[in-house]
This record gives C-alpha cells, structure tokens and sequence, in this order.
C-alpha cells in the first residue's frame, strides 16, 4: 500500500456523506517526497518554482516523489539529475517530517544532505536557483512544508 495511509482517526469527525459507508476507512494519499540540502562552501542550494507550476513562485530545495518501488536516496540522485544534471552522493537525512495543506494535500518529506556531485549545477527546471547563507534563508518566500527546516538551518542546527 505504498503511498496510502488509513486514517481511522478521522473517521468519527466526518459525515457520511464523505465515506463510502460508516464502517468503511478513510484512505487518504499521502506524496512521499525527497529532497537535498546542497551544501557548498557554506552555502545551501534554493530553487524558485515557476510560474506554471502548483504552488509557483516559491522557493524550495530540490528533489521530488519517491516513485512506487523506489528508495528514498534513489529517488533523490534521480530527481536531481533531472533537475540539475548533477551526480550526486547522498549523505545523512537530517530530517523527515509531514505536512498537511489547507486543501487537504498530505506529503512526507525526508531532507537529505549532499556535500559532493559530479558536474556542474546546470538549471533545467526552475524559474531560478541560488546558492545562500543559512541565516538568509527566511527572506525567500519557502514552501510551507519546508518551514521548520528553514528556520532550523537558518538557526545553524542540522548541518
């Protein structure tokens, strides 16, 4: 069941009328997704999403779903060579957490720390990519899902 999480819990707090029966679970998706925190000579990598996209404008860290069948740290050297064309090596998650959006959306999110790739950061999805200082990272207008880790980062935990 992969990406499908039963909620039980909700069960009593919802009508009828949103279940199939009242004896039948909620099943909610929940996106699982990978990301890195690229750090360079005390930099981290920020990538701005484009207009066309949900949630366009904001800033991000790179990375993207885990796809059915796939590891984590697969996932994320796949993500971001398509993303930036780099080969990278995946080191240490540094945390994962949960978020739930005001339309409903459900992601898992496992940040994942990348100190060394092979090739050159190359920007082949974004609207813009820039290397900051952890201390500037809340002047970006960051997803809402990557909140904590901004501040955390940006307080000088993690990494």
């Amino acid at each position: 069941m992969g990406n499908v999480v039963a909620l039980d819990t909700w069960l009593g707090s919802l009508p009828f009328s949103r279940r199939q029966s009242p004896h039948q679970p909620l099943l909610l998706i929940m996106k699982r997704v990978v990301a890195a925190v690229i750090e360079k000579d005390g930099k981290l990598l920020v990538c701005q999403r484009t207009r066309h996209q949900t949630m366009p404008l904001k800033w991000e860290f790179p990375g993207g779903k885990i796809e059915e069948g796939e590891q984590p740290r697969d996932a994320l050297r796949r993500e971001l060579e398509e993303e930036l064309g780099i080969h990278a090596t995946i080191g240490d998650e540094i945390v994962r957490l949960q978020h739930t959006y005001p339309n409903g959306a459900m992601v898992e999110l496992r940040f994942f720390v990348v100190r060394e790739y092979r090739g050159e950061i190359e920007n082949r999805i974004f609207r813009d990519v820039q290397w900051s200082a952890p201390k500037d990272l809340p002047s970006y207008d960051f997803l809402d899902a990557d909140a904590s880790l901004v501040r955390d980062l940006a307080a000088g935990r993690l990494i």
